[in-house]
Parts: structure tokens; C-alpha cells; sequence
């Protein structure tokens, strides 16, 4: 039994049992009722349908729950997103037939929002309902909620994927040092031309999320969410992208990307970039190191120098006579064998 199965509550296996249906008899639209040879069953909630394979049902149980209990979105209706299909794919390839087979390894769930559906692996097991899956979960839901509410407007990739890692909590301000490398290395493509295209490989992607999460940041800094909820209700109303961000913030998408790309440069400078980065630390601890080093090579010449100008326990004249007669010589005022004073 799956290490998954193993942790979860007894009580989520009993919603599995007694929310599960057959496939056939309660289907999503556009998902076959077999995968790969496999029948699925569902569990349906308030705001989402869950699909599963035979062994996945606490699995499936654990992800309904932690959807149906997400926080609202920030800007959006409390209620969104809402009538989400999620899949639990039993496999790799299962995965691959219900996304087209477009979504690389490292990723670990995707949103598909005109179909309003998620799609998980099983094989991720426990690190899908974890704290780091928790947060990957919200991430897509965002997605969701995001493309629910503005129906079928286009929206900016690097505003989707920007918004998602900002809601999800996945905008970390300490690893803006990369942005600012990146900036400096002119490896930022400008915010336009992150297109459908997302890159595919994971560190090309982590950038690119980096870049839409900042930028999204930095739109929001002084509005928060009540800036966010209006824009995105003139956006959705005027039905124009541009329109609300000139409305709401007063800049084009030009603009916006300028003053982002200037705020970057100020508030991650160099000296913030060498306090956060591993090569900073690196040559900290090699200067350490040298320094070290250096002090216990003086301390031993030191040392060494103390220990020649010391008298011997028994200098050469107390037992050796100079001009080779061999008796005993006696220091300046101590008495000789036999003498007393």
C-alpha cells in the first residue's frame, strides 16, 4: 500500500466509498470513461469533480478536500473558480493522453482552462498533498479562477503565470537577486514575448516564472488586492487589457515593463545580490579560510621565536666546565658541594 494511503485519515476513506460513482454513470465533459484501458470513478463536490483510477480514492479524497476548502482568490469572486473537473491520472502515459502529451517531466500539475480542468499524476503520491503540493495545487487553481472569471479574453502569459505564483504564494522576494543577474545579463526577455511558448526545460521555466511573478508584484505593491480586483473587473467589462491597466495604474503594458525593469535595477542592487547569492558566501568563506590561515602561521612564528629566547631547564655552565676540566660549575650565588655561606 501506497506510503500516500498510509497517512491519510480514516474519514477520507470513507468519502471515497460513499461520494465515489461509477464513471458512466456521472461523466465530464470531454474525459472518456476509461483511460488507457482503466476505468475511472468519481467523487463530485460543491465546486469540483475529482476522476480516479482504482487505488487512488483517499488520494482523490485528500485533493477534493484541499481544493474545496481553498481560500478565496485574491480579485476574484469568492465563488471562482467553480465546476472544476480534476483527473487523478493513474500513469505517465494517462497524463500524457488527457494533456496532449505537451507538458514537460518536472511538472508536477496542470490547468487546462478552456476545458475548466486539472489534471494530476497519481505517481507524485504524498508530495501532491503536501505543503509544497498544497501550494502547486493553488497555483493551477488560480489558473482557474483567473480564466473562469475573465471568460474568453485573451490574458498576457506573463500575467497568468504571474498572478498564479503571486496567489499561490510562490513569489519569494529573496531570489530577486536572480532577476536582478538575469537583468544584468540581458536574459530577461521582455514580459510580451513570454507567449504560449513557455520555455520546457526547468531552469528556462523557473526564470520565466520569476520574471511574470515579480512583474505582477510590482504592478500590485501599492494597490494590493483591491487595486487587483478592480483592474481585473474593467478588464473584464471594457474587454481590453490595456484599457484597465491605463485606467487603473495610469501606464501601457510599455510602460509598466520600463518602470518594472528600473524598480528591479534599484531595489536588488549589487550589494543585495552578493548578500543572497552562494558565489558571495563562497569567497566569504574562502577569505575566512585564508584568514585563518595567515593567523596560525604568525602564531606559530611567534611562537617559535618566544620558545629561542627561553633559558634551557639546565644551561650548558651548570654542568660543563669551560675550559674542559670537567667539574661542576656553579651559578653566581649559589653554594658549591660542600660550601656554605
Amino acid at each position: 500500500m501506497r506510503a500516500t494511503r498510509r497517512v491519510l485519515l480514516p474519514v477520507l476513506m470513507l468519502l471515497a466509498v460513499v461520494g465515489a460513482r461509477p464513471a458512466a454513470a456521472l461523466q465530464l465533459p470531454g474525459i472518456p470513461d476509461t483511460i488507457n484501458g482503466l476505468p475511472y470513478s468519481l467523487l463530485t463536490g460543491a465546486r469540483t469533480q475529482v476522476r480516479f483510477a482504482r487505488g487512488d480514492s483517499l488520494l482523490a479524497a485528500r485533493v477534493q478536500q484541499l481544493l474545496e476548502s481553498e481560500a478565496p482568490l485574491p480579485g476574484l469572486p469568492p465563488a471562482d473558480p467553480r465546476g472544476v473537473s480534476v483527473v487523478v491520472a493513474h500513469s505517465t502515459a494517462a497524463f500524457d493522453a488527457l494533456t496532449g502529451g505537451r507538458v514537460p517531466e518536472w511538472r508536477a500539475a496542470v490547468a487546462i482552462p478552456d476545458r475548466n480542468l486539472m489534471v494530476l499524476p497519481s505517481h507524485e503520491g504524498r508530495s501532491l498533498v503536501d505543503a509544497e503540493g498544497r501550494r502547486v495545487l493553488r497555483h493551477e487553481w488560480a489558473h482557474l479562477g483567473l480564466h473562469q472569471y475573465l471568460g474568453e479574453l485573451l490574458v498576457p502569459r506573463w500575467f497568468d503565470e504571474g498572478y498564479a505564483q503571486w496567489a499561490s504564494g510562490g513569489w519569494d522576494a529573496s531570489q530577486a537577486w536572480r532577476l536582478r543577474i538575469l537583468l544584468a545579463l540581458g536574459r530577461t526577455p521582455p514580459l510580451d514575448s513570454l507567449s504560449l511558448d513557455w520555455p520546457r526545460d526547468e531552469a528556462s521555466a523557473d526564470a520565466a516564472y520569476l520574471l511574470a511573478a515579480s512583474a505582477v508584484a510590482y504592478l500590485l505593491q501599492e494597490s494590493g488586492t483591491r487595486g487587483l480586483a478592480l483592474f481585473l473587473q474593467r478588464w473584464r467589462d471594457g474587454r481590453s487589457f490595456e484599457g484597465a491597466l491605463r485606467l487603473t495604474f495610469g501606464v501601457t503594458s510599455s510602460q509598466f515593463e520600463e518602470d518594472w525593469r528600473s524598480d528591479v535595477r534599484k531595489r536588488y542592487g549589487w550589494l543585495f545580490v552578493f548578500s543572497h547569492s552562494v558565489v558571495f558566501w563562497l569567497v566569504v568563506g574562502v577569505a575566512l579560510l585564508g584568514m585563518v590561515r595567515v593567523r596560525r602561521a604568525r602564531n606559530r612564528e611567534h611562537l617559535a621565536r618566544l620558545r629561542a629566547g627561553e633559558i634551557p631547564d639546565r644551561p650548558a655552565w651548570w654542568t660543563t666546565d669551560p675550559e674542559g676540566g670537567g667539574s661542576e660549575q656553579v651559578p653566581p650565588g649559589v653554594d658549591g658541594p660542600g660550601e656554605k655561606q
